[in-house]
């Protein structure tokens, strides 16, 4: 009798370990690849950001370095990742052209700079600095 409880309370947990993974490996497919990926900002420092066209987008490359635009400007980045999706950007450098949200553009920028490691929710890119959630980027297909 204890035997068949045990039995029982054993195949119970393997089948609920089993069913748990499920959902993560679905999840793990829904990632986009950060390198190859056009990413564009949805949110910065909690607030909301109505990006369109091109504009407030990054794309890595496969060899160190990423590109994207502000608000009306293009920038340059070099990075680093390793396989704890550490992530640091740094050597951002832009075209300075005027703008009506050089703010903003300002702030994304400090932004990608600060960041210190990334995680992926479906095709969301969570930018993280120290743990904190500075910015979200979802995956598109950018509209020229």
């Amino acid at each position: 009798m204890k035997r068949t409880i045990l039995f029982s309370i054993t195949l119970l947990i393997s089948a609920l370990m089993v069913v748990g993974c499920c959902d993560c490996r679905k999840r793990s497919k829904l990632e986009k690849p950060l390198v190859g990926t056009t990413w564009q900002l949805v949110q910065l420092m909690g607030r909301e950001v109505a990006a369109t066209g091109d504009s407030y987008t990054l794309c890595f490359s496969e060899n160190g370095t990423a590109a994207g635009a502000g608000d009306c400007n293009r920038f340059t980045v070099t990075y680093t990742v390793d396989d704890s999706r550490a992530l640091n950007l740094a050597n951002l450098g832009s075209t300075r052209r005027y703008c009506e949200n050089h703010a903003r553009e300002s702030a994304y920028y400090d932004m990608l700079e600060g960041v210190t490691h990334y995680e992926m929710d479906g095709d969301n890119m969570l930018l993280l600095k120290n743990g904190t959630l500075v910015g979200i980027m979802k995956a598109v297909e950018v509209q020229q």
